[in-house]
């Protein structure tokens, strides 16, 4: 070792002694490698834990503050839930605005598990500027369907295309509905959309199946099966939902899963709570009980289900 650190603050000044003095160094670290093998050997099998793959447990993840998260909460709320009869079930949803920070992962979220076309929101995140300046601030409202026990979008349909459920879901019925508006009109949250047939490539012709994919056709998202209200419908040509009135139904092909909206499973702040309000256990139960609890438009009579703690 001595020798080779001497050799090594006289380097060569030529480029041939250069490559012949490296060449040398090699040498000698690739005789130094194969004389420590048999030392590593003896030492491996003079240790008391045997050479081969140990099998590690994964951590238990401890909850922030003792308490379970939210979602796994939630996720129990709806095993009970589905376990009773729908018309014994109650489906609210809470938002906490001290929570959201406005990132639309429940909108984007909601336009993919149900390939909403352009034009198409069903969870619009609404922004709004409170205070007087300069002490201002801004507060975030994300506003689906409300999905309302009193309905004003209901009375008002001519072919009774839109319903509400048993356990409170308002739901719309795309065969019958034949696009007259008037429930979109009715609806004092502007939660009801209309399906104009675009395309987020613009154009003008009838989504098909045989579309070219690219700037010329429709992209496969666009034909693929959507599974709104359970049912598997692909929004092509002329067909339904395309002219018809178009709304948030709380993910309820989700809900007869057992699963929670997308809107709820997304939310990186933990600001949307979902479950059953006949549950008395259930977290959503516990909120809504709150005082600091409010719903959009109350003195209407709509008796909206979706609350907000502020």
């Amino acid at each position: 070792m001595n020798k080779t650190i001497e050799e090594a603050k006289a380097i060569p000044e030529t480029n041939t002694d250069r490559r012949n003095f490296l060449r040398s160094l090699a040498g000698m670290a690739g005789v130094a490698a194969v004389a420590a093998v048999p030392v590593a050997k003896k030492a491996a099998e003079t240790q008391s834990i045997p050479l081969k793959l140990i099998q590690i447990d994964a951590p238990t993840i401890t909850p922030v503050g003792g308490k379970l998260d939210p979602l796994e909460r939630m996720r129990g709320d709806m095993a009970r839930a589905m376990a009773k009869p729908q018309d014994q079930r109650r489906w609210v949803m809470v938002i906490d605005l001290r929570k959201c920070v406005g990132c639309n992962a429940c909108t984007i979220s909601c336009i993919a598990e149900n390939h909403l076309p352009p034009g198409v929101v069903y969870r619009p995140v609404l922004e709004e500027e409170i205070g007087v300046f300069p002490n201002v601030s801004k507060r975030f409202l994300p506003r689906p369907c409300m999905q309302c026990d009193n309905p004003p979008c209901v009375p008002v349909c001519p072919v009774n295309a839109t319903w509400k459920r048993s356990d409170g879901i308002v739901e719309i019925d795309y065969d019958k509905c034949i696009g007259c508006r008037y429930c979109i009109t009715a609806c004092p949250y502007n939660a009801r959309v209309f399906d104009k047939g675009l395309k987020y490539n613009g154009m003008s012709e009838p989504v098909t199946a045989v579309s070219l994919v690219g700037t010329n056709g429709a992209e496969p998202y666009e034909v693929a099966a959507a599974h709104e209200y359970g049912e598997e419908r692909v929004r092509e040509g002329n067909s339904s939902p395309i002219g018809n009135a178009r709304k948030c139904h709380f993910c309820l092909h989700r809900l007869e899963k057992g699963m929670l909206p997308a809107c709820t499973t997304t939310c990186i702040g933990r600001a949307t709570y979902f479950g059953d309000a006949n549950d008395p256990e259930s977290l959503v139960s516990e909120l809504i009980a709150s005082p600091n609890v409010m719903r959009l438009k109350e003195e209407l009579g709509t008796q909206p289900k979706v609350y907000y703690l502020q």
